[in-house]
């Protein structure tokens, strides 16, 4: 990428931040941002049914060339990249989204077009359910498919879980922010951002200084979908931004996914008005999302499905506790009255067992009170 194509991409990205699908199908008949910067006095020469009012704010294009030459300044200082449509390192997914910004900046060593992505939102207020799920799904994601990486938001609630569970399994992720790379927010979040920078990043379409304002969130959140094969929502009330992101993400053709809730739970209503309405697949496990998306597994855990389960992973089991075991690694997600029929526990017992075996990690509570156990 030469120093002028960089400059210029910068100065249309500024100009079109607010229009970036007028941008994009301006930069995509033209084909080079230098280009358009260079003929915007003559522009219609190039396109004839360009609009009035955009060939007036291109006449304004040079105000931004002062701006574009202090973030080029500050990126190089900072080791920020700039991202540039033609560069390679620019997300390909997102470059075929008619909205893409024309510039993005990253921190991190994310690639980003790793071979499988998937973004995890949700609710900023999310409960115990969701956090309980985002962990589980993430842990066995990272079995199935080692090499995926894990986009959000890197806000409160489900966003933030998602960038520590992919951090605590090894996984690389990668936060979409709605501000400049000069700063986070929320600032709660620093030292989760500062660890992502050493597996993952953050990318960001806007320059330095530029303050988290609430349609920048709504904004970012194209990106979020644009960069990923996938969009799976965890937990979300009737509206909220995470629905904004599958609904981009459907609008893209990219497969959109929900976690089902209790019904009547308030942040369970908007995952399951989208199952309902069939805009998004049921799922209740890493296997069901990576099955659904016919992503090739691992050798290793297709080995180790093949063999059963490895003992060695479990903690010391009790007897009563093994034989549970034994019941649902031939069967697994089993409701409670089922198990306690298949391991000839009372229920009594069995609730007590099953307690114990959560407070190992063996198992976990998932949707419709079924028992599934963790390291299938």
């Amino acid at each position: 990428m030469n120093q002028e194509e960089i400059i210029s991409s910068i100065m249309l990205a500024q100009l079109g931040i607010s229009r970036p699908m007028a941008m994009y199908e301006l930069y995509s008949r033209v084909g080079s941002a230098a280009k358009i910067v260079n003929a915007r006095e003559h522009i219609r020469e190039i396109c004839p049914d360009i609009s009035d009012r955009f060939v007036k704010l291109l006449s304004t294009l040079e105000q931004f060339r002062k701006r574009a030459e202090e973030e080029m300044e500050y990126t190089e200082k900072h080791r920020i990249k700039v991202l540039c449509m033609p560069d390679p390192n620019y997300p390909q997914r997102l470059k075929n989204c008619p909205d893409a910004p024309m510039v993005l900046y990253s921190l991190g060593n994310a690639n980003l077009n790793a071979r499988h992505t998937v973004s995890i939102v949700g609710t900023r207020h999310c409960t115990a359910y969701g956090r309980e799920l985002v962990q589980a799904f993430v842990r066995d994601l990272k079995n199935l498919c080692p090499d995926v990486i894990i986009f959000s938001g890197l806000a409160y609630g489900i966003d933030v879980s998602a960038h520590r569970a992919a951090l605590d399994n090894g996984l690389s992720t990668v936060g979409i922010v709605a501000h400049g790379l000069d700063d986070i927010y929320p600032r709660t979040h620093r030292d989760t951002a500062a660890a992502m920078l050493k597996n993952g990043g953050l990318l960001t379409e806007y320059t330095t200084h530029t303050q988290p304002k609430a349609h920048n969130f709504v904004q970012r959140n194209r990106i979020v979908a644009g960069c990923t094969d996938a969009t799976l929502l965890v937990e979300s009330a009737r509206k909220g931004g995470g629905l904004i992101t599958c609904r981009i993400a459907q609008s893209y053709g990219r497969d959109v996914f929900a976690f089902p809730g209790a019904v009547g739970a308030e942040y369970s209503e908007g995952c399951n008005n989208l199952i309902h309405n069939n805009t998004a697949g049921l799922i209740t496990s890493a296997e069901d999302f990576v099955k659904d998306m016919n992503w090739e597994t691992s050798e290793e855990s297709k080995k180790k499905r093949n063999q059963g389960i490895e003992r060695t992973l479990f903690p010391d089991l009790s007897p009563d506790e093994q034989r549970v075991v034994d019941v649902l690694s031939k069967n697994n997600d089993l409701q409670i009255n089922t198990l306690a029929i298949q391991s000839d526990t009372p229920i009594a017992r069995l609730s007590a067992i099953l307690f114990e075996l959560e407070m190992k990690g063996v198992v976990q509570t998932m949707a419709g009170g079924t028992y599934h156990l963790l390291t299938l």
